[in-house]
This record gives C-alpha cells, structure tokens and sequence, in this order.
C-alpha cells in the first residue's frame, strides 16, 4: 500500500480530542503535555511509523492517565476497534507510583514489548528536544542524559 493510502486509513481523530485534556497540563520545561504528545506521535511519523496505527495513537494519548487521573480507562478502551490495545500499549509505558524511574526504564528495556520500547524512545527523545539550559542546570541535563 502507498503511504497515502497507509494514512488514509488512520483514524486518529478520537484520541487526538481525548489528548486535548493534557492542555492544561504544565510542563517544567514550559508549554504542555499535548504539545509534548504530539512531538512524541511526530518523532514516530518522521521515522516513517506511519503504518503502525496502535503506535501512533497510543503516542497521541501516552501521558493521558498519569497527568489526568480522572480519565476513564473504560472509555479510552472503547474508541475504535484498536483501542484496547493501545491503552495496553498507553499502560506500559505509564510508570506506576511507587516505581523508580530507572527501574521502570530498565524493565521496558528489557522486557517491555517492541512498541513499548519504540514508544518509550520517542517519548525520550521528545524530552530530549525540551532540555534548554534556561530551563535546566548543566548537572540536571548530565543526569537526564546518564
């Protein structure tokens, strides 16, 4: 299939609205989590993941339940047809309270799921991208990088 045509058959619409909710939701770095989503969900297009359509919605909705717990899980499970599957996706890159950060990171590395990992990048890589020294000291961008 053509790359249009690929796209043409993405419906995204439902969890880009769903994402709206992470507006409000303040970044340290400055801006919002929807902005922050959408960078994530156009690291994956930009590396031509475009076919993938579980990958690209959970990365639209990736931060949605920890940065808006009032979210209905049951309701995000029900949009289309793939839905389920990728709130599954959406909960394994969620860190759960009471977890390290790195170890829950090692435990995606090594025993998350491809689109776990390959989300969880992009995610990284979008934090990355907000890493400005008017925002961070020097040690803190060290320790984000190590």
């Amino acid at each position: 299939m053509k790359e249009i045509e690929v796209l043409s058959n993405l419906l995204l619409a439902p969890y880009i609205i769903k994402a709206t909710a992470l507006i409000g939701k303040a970044r340290n770095v400055k801006g919002n989590q929807f902005r922050h989503v959408l960078a994530t969900f156009t690291i994956l297009f930009n590396y031509k993941l475009y076919d993938d359509y579980m990958l690209l919605k959970a990365a639209v909705i990736h931060n949605l339940l920890e940065d808006v717990p009032d979210t209905s899980e049951e309701e995000l499970r029900n949009i289309d047809h793939q839905a389920s599957q990728v709130v599954d996706l959406m909960l394994e890159v969620t860190r759960p309270k009471g977890i390290s950060k790195a170890y829950f990171l090692k435990r995606i590395l090594e025993k998350g799921s491809y689109n776990a990992r390959i989300l969880k990048m992009a995610d990284r890589i979008s934090n990355l991208t907000d890493l400005h020294r008017d925002n961070y000291s020097r040690s803190k961008m060290a320790s984000y990088l190590d």
